[in-house]
């Protein structure tokens, strides 16, 4: 009888020795909660195609974000629903906008978790695009041209908004060029110049973003995000997108979504010395609720195997609507 040269089972055979020589090991200090706030008083509203996930009113919000402190997340990412939109986002860099009042009221409940605030303007238009567009008819049709340079101004107003506002970190989702660059200007004039920039620096034009659109109403009403946001068939010119931001100041570099697209969360990694960031998005979240909900699948297995996926392509920090979840599962071992 022959044997084998190297028994790689020795190393499996019980729970003690596969901790032991595991090699990649998820922490709750590696998750970011997104929080959706709106206006209005006693909102909690669960959004539909995201079970477990709520609109909060600024009255409402505190429970929740006591609960996330509890669990040991130390960060959260928000993204607000405005009461009014109008064709420049008007309420997404005012001072008493909602993401702005959202910060301030977590801050002075936890000083110390950190308040991440979404730099875009999709939630704030009425167009629901992530800048200003020039807007015209062709063929008995509504169109549009995202307009780069215009938007620039505009997102820099948000961002310093938010940074006055308390926010820890700047998040940019917006795809303009030069988002980055103009943002840390910006910062830098009005004095914060300590607050990094977390770039979505390869956000993809993603069919995974369907959820996310209802829970933050922001839909295009016209066209879509295909000339901004990134062709999913691509990664060179995600290298080339990262490069950018990198050159321009970012802080950390983010991929968005993470399921299908871990091999560029590998290759950040491996080109960067930067934080890497993988953003576990909205329909990522839904299809794995709907599928646990039939009974198809072990949700807690299967989503502490995706989260662990993600941290071993590369990921330092991972953005999941499954942050409390896990978090809970991680402490209950």
């Amino acid at each position: 009888m022959s044997f084998p040269i190297v028994r790689h089972r020795r190393l499996r055979q019980n729970a003690g020795i596969r901790s032991m020589v595991r090699e990649t090991v998820l922490h709750t200090e590696d998750l970011v909660q997104p929080i959706f706030v709106t206006y209005g008083s006693g909102v909690k509203s669960e959004i539909s195609s995201m079970p477990g996930v709520y609109h909060f009113s600024l009255d409402t919000l505190k429970e929740e974000v006591d609960e996330i402190v509890s669990l040991g997340i130390p960060a959260v990412l928000l993204f607000g629903i405005p009461e009014t939109k109008d064709s420049v986002g008007t309420s997404g860099f005012a001072d008493d906008g909602i993401v702005q009042e959202a910060t301030r009221l977590i801050k002075s409940w936890h000083p110390d978790l950190l308040v991440i605030a979404d730099t875009c303007l999709c939630e704030f238009t009425d167009h629901g695009h992530c800048g200003m567009v020039h807007t015209f008819e062709r063929d008995g049709h509504t169109c549009g041209d995202v307009l780069n340079d215009e938007s620039l101004e505009l997102l820099v107003r948000t961002a310093v908004s938010q940074a006055k506002a308390g926010a820890d970190i700047i998040a940019p989702s917006n795809m303009m060029d030069g988002f980055v660059q103009a943002i840390r200007s910006g910062l830098d004039k009005a004095g914060f110049y300590n607050v990094p920039i977390m770039s979505y620096s390869v956000k993809y034009a993603s069919a995974f973003y369907g959820p996310f659109r209802e829970a933050a109403d922001s839909a295009p009403q016209f066209g879509d995000r295909k000339t901004y946001q990134m062709d999913p068939a691509n990664v060179r010119e995600a290298l080339r997108e990262a490069e950018t931001d990198v050159l321009e100041g970012a802080d950390m570099l983010m991929v968005k979504p993470a399921m299908a697209y871990l091999d560029v969360v590998r290759l950040l990694r491996d080109q960067f010395d930067l934080p890497i960031v993988a953003y576990n998005v909205s329909g990522e979240y839904s299809m794995i609720k709907a599928a646990a909900q039939q009974g198809w699948i072990s949700e807690q297995a299967i989503v502490m195997e995706l989260l662990t996926g993600m941290k071993r392509a590369g990921a330092d920090i991972i953005i999941t609507y499954f942050s409390k979840d896990a978090a809970g599962w991680m402490r209950s071992k």
